[in-house]
Formats: C-alpha cells, structure tokens, sequence
C-alpha cells in the first residue's frame, strides 16, 4: 500500500485546489472582460490578439515548460540526498535554465513576424497579421518569466511547498483583469466595428499587451518571497561539467522532443482553426472561441488532476529514487481513481450545460454559444483520458525516463493531426473546430491507453480491475446525472439563458442537481473514494467540535 493515502493527499492538494480554482475563476472573469473588449468571433482583433498571446505559452512549453516540469523535482529530490543537500546542484541547474530562457525569449522577439505567420492562417489581411505581429512584440517577453515562474514553483515543489505555485497565478490575473477593465473605460467595448483591425493605436496596443505582460511578470516574481521563507537563497553559479547535469540533460532531451512534435501537431490545430476563422459565418466557432472552449475543458484538468500529480511527484520521485514499486503505483491508483471521480461529473455537466456555459464565458448571441458549445463537448469526452495520462507521464518521468512518454507522444499527435486536417477537409465550415476538439479527444484516449500499457511493464501491473471498476460506478453516476441535467435543461427552456446572468443561474441550479444526483449514485454504488472523503470530513468535524 501507498505512503501516500487520502487524506493526507487531500491535505497536500487542498491549498493547491483552492488556488487554482481561485485563478481559474478570474480567469474566466478575465475571458469575459476580453470578451467584452474585443470579442471572440470572427473578426481581426479578437483573433490576431489570441494567436499573439498564445505564442509566448506554447514557445514556452516548446522549448522549456515540459522540459522543466520532468526534470526539475525528479533531480532536485534525488540531489537532496547529497552532503549540502542538493544547494549546489540546484543553483547550478537554475544558472543554466535561466541563460538559456534568457537566449530564446530574445531570439524569439526578434523573430515575431515569423512565428505570427507560423501560427495564423494564409487568409489573414495583412492589416490583421500586422497588429498579430505588434501584439506579439510585447507579448513574446514572457517566455523568460514564464520559465522563472515554473523554475521557482518547482523549487518549491520540491521542498514539499506546493500552495504557492497554484497561488502565483491569482496575481497575474488579477493584473490583467485590472488592464482590462481600464481599457474598457478609456476606448470603450469592442461594439460595432469600434476596435477593428485599423484603429489600433500605440496606447490601445500597449495597454492590452502590456497589461498581459505584466501579469506574467509578477507571477513569477512573486515567488521569491516563499522561496526565502523556506531557507533557500539562489546564487548564479556556472561550471556545469562534472556535476551529475548529464541524466537532466538526457530526460531534458526526450521532453524536448516531445513538447516539438506536440507544437507540431498545435500549428496545424491552429491554421486549420484559423482558416475557419477568417471563412466561417457569424456563428461560426472562430479561433479565440476555440480558446474559451479549450479553458472551459482545463478547468476541472487544472482543479484536479494537476493539483493531485503536484502532489504525488514529489513523493512518487522519492519512492522511484528508493525503487520502493508498491508506494509509487499504490500512489498512482490513488490518483487516478479521485481523479476519475472528480472529471466523470465535469464530463457529463460540460456535456448537459455546453450552451448556457459557452454563453456565461464568451457572451454574444446563443447561436454563437451553441457553436462554442459544440466545440466544448467534443472536446470534453477526451477529459477523463486527458487527465489520467498526465498522471501516467508523471510516474515515467520520476523514474527519469521521457523516452517512453515521447514514443507515445509521436503517434497520439500523428492521429489527431490527421483528424484536424480531415476535419478542415471535409466538414461543413461551422463544424470544423468541433472536429478539432473530437481529434483531440481521440488522441488523448489513445495516449491514455498506450501509456498504461506501457508503464505496465514497468510497475509489473496497475491494479487495473479496481481503477477499471471505479471508472465504470463513475460512468453509470455520471450518466444519470447527464439525463436529469438535459431534463431540467430542456423544461427550462432557452429564454432561461438568453444573456450571461441567465446563464450564470441556469448553470448553478441546475449544476447542483447534477451534482446531487452524481453524488447519491456514488454513494449507492459504495464508490470508496466518497466514503473515504466523507469520513475523513466527519473525523474532522468531530474533532472540531471536541
């Protein structure tokens, strides 16, 4: 059995949850502002700002997010066993992190008429790529402190410090959630044509960008506080030879290559999304709709699962270090079933409430909502797969091998690669983007799949039939919580959420039925992760009131 059980999971996970649930939200809040600034259908500036600002991240994830993300706790927890515990090591690794960031954010600025090209589509005006290419200049810096910030978080991970890395988000938001509200009372919102792709100015351009940028910034700024807290001070050191550099090297390498072929596979998720763009109707789900729909699905992903494999790195990289095999896969049993749990009922309710949660996020007609919508619940039955192979990758990379997770990697993105052009293809032009999201739902099952089986080999086995059972209750629960949300969706009628305060309270009421309803099935079919939770809150609250 696992060292690592529920409740003592719950405790290390909680504060991360509540941070990224409070980031998330003001995320959502921070869509809609955008939404209200400059839109997210078709039309030059909603999009030419989406493909600017989207850019930096997945440069980022390139050329350093996932490689940081396997490398950093896996070797700073091994380096902790050494004589200074693990201080040298870890300075001379964020040296060479930091020189490097520093090099490709630059590279990368210089060369943002190329990657805006690379990332928008051949129909775009020239007008419209143009201001992608201005958005993009005060975009592309934060590459280096997107680094800075995953490089500090998983210093802190590390340590067993996991709160501020979930809460550091929180002020980004609330940063350009204050750029966007001053942008909205100066120029005004995007109505009629009022900030089409020809009156962008200088003020305009820099306090949108700017304000995104700034956001970034400070999210990683903000982590040097805890860092100081915990007794570590880092000092620039160089000399990277002979220091035990070269297995980070190696598993760098491999996520390396994988975080590629994934960017490969995004671009032409991208242009395929960004011709429908620039061809669909009015209703049509335009590329920055592709995004509102792409953080709706995250949201449960970044809530749970990301929260619980933050949790359970540290520790099952500890247990691989000790070739203890029981924790670490009693450890990922554990994962998978809570995460399960949790995903089934935002599967189902994504799937229920797809139109009034598209409307509450991206605004505009409902048209425009049951586009996005559709969008939404394409890619939104690839969730539980999605997420359970984030936390298979996670077990590869404590034993630090990335070679099998890129392996699974090349396929995944051929095929889904393959539906998107198939769906761009083929598909009537209002359906293309939802043949996107169904692509990517494929692929992240056949990833799920084939990591399991893989890791198999490596664990000896999975307890396959307990995760296999637990996912079945999950899916009755969640089926019958799907049919009574549809019902009451139904009997509510449209008007119910013909504008985002409708669907605001269209989406909570009948959210909480589904998730009573989801809850009770549970129960009734003696899903242990419940009854666990459950008494674990009631010793809690008995201990409370002693």
């Amino acid at each position: 059995m696992a060292r690592t059980g529920i409740s003592s999971l719950a405790k290390s996970s909680a504060v991360m949850t509540a941070g990224t649930l409070a980031s998330r939200i003001l995320g959502f809040v921070k869509t809609m502002l955008l939404a209200t600034a400059i839109g997210v259908t078709i039309g030059g500036a909603a999009d030419a700002f989406d493909v600017a600002n989207k850019v930096p991240n997945n440069l980022y994830m390139l050329l350093a997010g996932g490689v940081l993300n396997a490398v950093l706790v896996p070797q700073i927890v091994r380096a902790t066993r050494r004589s200074d515990g693990g201080r040298d090591f870890t300075n001379r690794l964020l040296t060479l992190t930091l020189v490097l960031l520093l090099g490709v954010t630059v590279i990368a600025t210089l060369c943002a008429p190329l990657l805006v090209r690379l990332y928008s589509s051949s129909a775009w005006s020239p007008e419209q790529t143009a201001l992608a290419v201005a958005f993009a200049y005060w975009c592309l810096p934060q590459i280096f402190f997107y680094g800075l910030y995953t490089m500090l978080g998983q210093v802190l991970n590390a340590h067993s410090s996991f709160g501020p890395y979930m809460w550091a988000p929180v002020v980004n938001n609330l940063v350009s959630i204050a750029g966007l509200i001053v942008f909205i009372v100066v120029f005004g919102p995007g109505e009629a044509g009022q900030h089409a792709v020809g009156t962008w100015d200088t003020p305009k351009l820099v306090l949108l960008a700017g304000s995104a940028t700034l956001g970034v910034v400070l999210q990683a700024l903000v982590l040097l506080w805890p860092l100081k807290r915990i007794g570590f001070s880092y000092r620039p050191t160089f000399g990277f030879r002979g220091f035990g550099l070269r297995t980070a090297g190696t598993v760098a390498g491999w996520t390396f290559a994988a975080v590629l072929i994934g960017q490969l596979g995004f671009i032409v998720t991208s242009r395929v999304a960004a011709s429908a763009s620039s061809t669909g109707g009015e209703a049509s789900a335009s590329n920055a709709a592709y995004s509102v729909s792409y953080l709706m699905f995250m949201l449960p992903h970044s809530l749970v699962a990301v929260s619980l494999a933050t949790a359970l790195f540290t520790s099952m990289s500890s247990y691989a270090a000790e070739d203890d095999t029981r924790s670490v896969r009693g450890s990922l049993t554990l994962g998978l079933r809570v995460v399960g749990l949790v995903n089934m009922f935002a599967t189902v309710a994504f799937i229920a409430l797809a139109g009034p949660a598209a409307m509450l996020i991206g605004g505009g007609s409902q048209a425009q909502a049951r586009s996005i919508g559709l969008v939404l619940v394409t890619m939104v039955i690839g969730l539980v797969p999605f997420s359970a192979n984030y936390l298979l990758q996670r077990v590869f990379y404590a034993y630090e091998d990335a070679r099998t997770p890129f392996w699974v990697q090349v396929p995944q993105v051929a095929l889904t690669a393959g539906g998107v052009i198939a769906s761009g293809a083929l598909l009537p032009q209002q359906f293309v983007v939802a043949g996107i999201g169904l692509s990517m739902s494929v692929g992240y099952l056949f990833a799920c799949i084939t990591s399991a089986a893989l890791l198999r080999r490596r664990l000896g086995h999975l307890e396959s039939t307990a995760i296999l059972v637990a996912h079945l209750k999950f899916a009755v629960a969640g089926a019958l919580a799907c049919a009574a949300g549809m019902g009451l969706l139904a009997w509510a009628g449209e008007g119910a959420w013909a504008g985002r305060a409708g669907a605001l309270v269209t989406v909570g009421w009948i959210g909480i039925v589904m998730l009573g309803v989801y809850l009770g099935v549970c129960w009734l079919l003696r899903v242990s992760e419940l009854h666990a939770v459950a008494a674990t809150v009631r010793a809690k609250v008995n201990r409370g009131a002693g």
